[in-house]
């Protein structure tokens, strides 16, 4: 996302070292989220019947297989994850006086997440999949990935315009439902509803509560976008945010569709719905830090207008 250019030879300035940080921090565990997706629909969450370890190892040579392999990678990519999230404490700490105050104590905050999922890792092994740790365990896992993107757009260089409007209160209301989507998703998931909605009234329960979910979140991002076109002189990062959301969306509404039809059969498919459900929830993060910047900010005056004061209505003007 823009920023001013850079040359070559220069070594990185400490806030460029530690946004790079936090994106790659951010894109891992998008990848460790769909991991966890594919390790669901695949059942390989008991793949490995203890944790830490996998069957008593590092590394379980003569046990892998795919589904092996799944939960055993699943986990090693969390743990590059915290050892990451740990790097990130140490390098805003060393370089504290040349980055914003709050990135330390977010730093630190991120690593209280890393704890809170990784217990609750360990307990979706120990407790045998219990539905309400599983679902727990992937909204853990979006509120640390939505951090770490809050975190990147906030070290973002940004010139305020002034003229987002509603626009940081519409994103956060579909960052909220789209969030709660991907909650019930996961409960879906966990729960098999799709499989057994016609044999159980609960689970049907579950999967219709997913289903109309699909309505407020649809019609927020929807408004959100038609927001951004008809709104003027916008930053072009909240414009393009704005239109990749309504793509996601499109592309998510039909993997959904697909999905249901298909009663989760086709593993592949549910992994990508479940993967761009979190990728859509990072992308609204994203615009609405933006534009709650832009909010906070207000107008920022191009210093090559004049600031003189401006004659009075009906006097002629300064020469």
């Amino acid at each position: 996302m823009g920023g001013t250019e850079r040359s070559p030879d220069l070594p990185a300035s400490p806030v460029d070292r530690v946004r790079r940080l936090v994106w790659k921090i951010a894109l891992a565990t998008l990848a460790l989220m769909a991991v966890g997706s594919a390790t669901r629909v695949m059942n390989a969450g008991l793949a490995c019947p203890d944790w830490p370890l996998c069957y008593g190892q590092w590394v379980p040579r003569q046990q892998m297989n795919l589904q092996v392999f799944l939960e055993w990678f699943h986990r090693l990519d969390a743990a590059l994850i915290g050892l990451s999230t740990l790097w990130l404490v140490g390098l805003s700490l060393w370089y504290r006086r040349q980055l914003p105050a709050w990135l330390p104590w977010a730093a630190v905050g991120a690593v209280a997440l890393i704890g809170l999922q990784g217990g609750l890792g360990a307990l979706t092994v120990t407790q045998l999949l219990r539905f309400d740790i599983v679902t727990a365990h992937l909204g853990a896992a979006l509120l640390f990935f939505s951090a770490m993107v809050a975190m990147g757009t906030l070290l973002l260089p940004q010139v305020s315009t002034g003229t987002v409007g509603s626009l940081p209160w519409l994103g956060t209301g579909a960052t909220g439902l789209v969030y709660g989507q991907c909650l019930l998703g996961g409960l879906v998931g966990s729960r098999w509803a799709a499989h057994q909605c016609f044999g159980l009234r609960e689970l049907c329960q579950v999967m219709n509560s997913h289903l109309l979910g699909v309505v407020p979140a649809t019609a927020a991002v929807l408004t959100l976008t038609l927001t951004v076109w008809r709104t003027p002189a916008l930053d072009y990062r909240l414009r393009r945010l704005g239109n990749l959301a309504s793509m996601l969306l499109v592309f998510q509404l039909v993997m959904g569709i697909a999905t249901f039809r298909l009663r989760l059969q086709v593993e592949p498919l549910t992994v990508v719905h479940h993967t761009l459900g979190a990728a859509l929830v990072g992308i609204l993060v994203s615009f609405t830090v933006l534009a709650w910047r832009d909010r906070a900010k207000g107008p920022v005056f191009d210093h090559r207008i004049s600031l003189r004061p401006q004659p009075a209505p009906g006097s002629a003007p300064n020469p």
